[in-house]
């Protein structure tokens, strides 16, 4: 049985964890907040029941998944898993201090799949005992509703990796799309410029959420319209994302939104804190 360590609870970490556990893998569950590790034990039950109602077909349930799942905030658990999906915050620095402490934990043959939109991947690679075993798996969100997951391949990613990455994602009933590594890579440097002017778009006072979102359902046939897509993604991560594109790109098509960077200082951060361009609270 292959045992996966889940570094980061959050939204995508926490569903990544899910996802594992619900196709029978051993998961250590890492965060440096109990309360976010106990916020997914009680949030489980519910989030697979709607993962269900939307057309998953995991077959374990919810105490099942649990049996299958360590939650820690230390480490130590980590020193003798197979693969590591790390989905830490969108902040190099961090990101680096976490690697810092993975390579002095596990095993030397361990895989590392950083679930990062922006940042490159070659970047965190860099400090690795072995940064060939170092790629980007870039999860959609939702995780167990999106079929694709972008792998990303660093500079030195070797080709054993790439191949043991698509068996994993292949056994998560996932497609895995190999791109380069090129910051933003294609999912987000398509997706944060459609939020962005969508954003633009409200501000500018041209149409109002509902009628962007529902021009980009009916008229494109999209699941989700931008700003409802940013609204679950968080908008304070659509920002940092975005400066980070800016930052690598030095490109003013990535120049953040007035009113997005406003609407993240005032605490509407989307779905998660009950209010961004939609109101989640009534």
């Amino acid at each position: 049985m292959m045992t996966i360590g889940v570094v980061g609870a959050g939204v995508m970490g926490a569903d990544i964890a899910l996802l594992c556990a619900a196709h029978g893998m051993r998961v250590v569950l890492k965060d440096v907040d109990q309360a976010v590790l106990d916020k997914f034990a009680v949030e489980l039950p519910q989030k697979l029941r709607g993962y269900k109602m939307m057309g998953c077909t995991f077959t374990r349930t919810a105490a099942q998944m649990l049996e299958l799942v360590q939650a820690t905030l230390d480490y130590a658990p980590l020193a003798d898993v197979d693969w590591i999906i790390e989905s830490a915050p969108e902040n190099v620095e961090l990101k680096q201090q976490v690697y810092a402490e993975l390579a002095r934990v596990c095993r030397a043959d361990t895989y590392y799949a950083v679930n990062t939109s922006c940042i490159p991947i070659t970047k965190l690679a860099a400090q690795m005992p072995d940064p060939s075993r170092v790629l980007g798996a870039h999860f959609m969100n939702p995780v167990p509703l999106k079929k694709a997951v972008e792998v990303v391949r660093g500079f030195h990613t070797s080709d054993a990796s790439i191949e043991a990455a698509k068996g994993l994602l292949k056994q998560l009933g996932k497609n895995a799309i190999v791109v380069k590594d090129f910051p933003g890579f294609v999912a987000n440097r398509l997706s944060h410029l459609f939020m962005n002017e969508a954003a633009f778009l409200v501000q500018d006072g041209v149409a109002k959420p509902a009628e962007i979102d529902a021009i980009f359902r009916e008229g494109y046939g999209h699941k989700m319209g931008p700003l409802e897509t940013a609204d679950l993604i968080g908008l304070d991560t659509v920002l940092h994302s975005l400066d980070v594109l800016y930052q690598h790109y030095q490109d003013p098509k990535f120049r953040c939104c007035p009113l997005l960077r406003q609407m993240v200082d005032a605490g509407l951060h989307g779905k998660k804190s009950g209010r961004g361009f939609y109101d989640y609270n009534s």
